[in-house]
């Protein structure tokens, strides 16, 4: 029997780290080389319970240097093949489904969203170059529990947070429609793992889900709510982009201690001063029992 194993592909925020035209603090350091940070891609995550069949977590713009960087991902057999057998879409950010348009030469794979998720994509004529008959849409009703290639059985949950960005003048409301954000949770052979990558709240239902995970895999986008304009580089506060900060007394870092045996904050801006090692915030999160993902990240339960 195999076992729940998890690759993190990508573990920043929109814009990846360094930020391609951003000399924060914090970039300024990863663009000098600096060892105490790490260069980061876009979120998303590889599943398996076999090491054979593959299942993406968000397909980032980044993905394809993600392929390049994760040997398990690597075509083994034929001409054109992929271990890739399934993408499971958490919303329609650009960064959670940009990276799809980096699949379109012709290999199966079936691509699992929510309704809403589906319909924004159909109505994008880019995401047209994913052959319908090669890549079906399977649409997953909330708290629905389907079963993903390879045996693992996957649930998706409404998250509290926002529209997709380029959809926020026609709705510009905090919390999205039902569905619209979302986290997934993957359990195979008594294992589970929780993914939730955008969050602005941790309502108790919440709460509750992710007490009962091996592993939470967090928003861990900001970590204090006015970063960005402390730094220079944005308007909007976290909680306004709908992502909950990590500090402060109903952050994230107060709303899930003690819950689940491992927690780790993914999604991290390239503001977010816990990427530096050794900083202040970073020691702040791992004396809290929390850790901070990196690209290759491998979970194995």
């Amino acid at each position: 029997m195999g076992r729940l194993t998890a690759i993190v592909l990508g573990a920043a925020a929109g814009g990846g780290f360094p930020q391609w035209n951003c000399r924060c603090p914090v970039c300024r350091l990863a663009w000098a080389g600096d060892p105490r940070v790490r260069p980061r891609t876009q979120a998303s995550l590889a599943v398996s319970a076999d090491g054979e069949r593959w299942t993406l977590v968000n397909a980032s713009p980044d993905l394809d240097a993600q392929l390049r960087a994760t040997p398990a991902l690597h075509p083994r057999q034929e001409i054109r093949s992929s271990p890739i057998v399934a993408v499971l879409l958490t919303g329609a950010e650009i960064d959670q489904a940009a990276g799809l348009l980096s699949l379109r030469e012709s290999t199966p794979f079936a691509l699992y969203a929510t309704a809403e998720t589906h319909a924004i994509l159909a109505a994008n004529s880019m995401f047209g170059v994913l052959q319908e008959g090669l890549v079906p849409r399977i649409a997953v009703a909330p708290n629905e529990m389907v079963q993903l290639p390879g045996g693992i059985d996957a649930e998706l949950f409404s998250v509290p947070g926002k529209v997709p960005l380029y959809l926020e003048a026609q709705r510009p409301e905090l919390v999205a429609s039902p569905m619209g954000n979302t986290g997934i949770d993957l359990r195979f052979g008594g294992a589970r793992l929780v993914y939730v990558p955008g969050a602005a709240a941790v309502p108790d239902e919440l709460k509750g889900r992710l007490a009962g995970a091996d592993v939470v895999l967090f928003d861990g986008t900001l970590f204090a709510d006015d970063e960005m304009i402390r730094a220079g580089v944005g308007a909007k506060t976290g909680r306004r982009m709908g992502h909950l900060p990590i500090s402060g007394p109903d952050g994230s870092l107060a709303r899930l201690a003690g819950l689940a045996k491992r927690r780790i904050f993914t999604h991290i801006n390239n503001t977010n001063p816990i990427l530096i090692e050794g900083s202040p915030e970073r020691r702040r999160v791992e004396a809290a029992g929390f850790e901070v993902a990196a690209d290759g990240l491998e979970i194995v339960l």
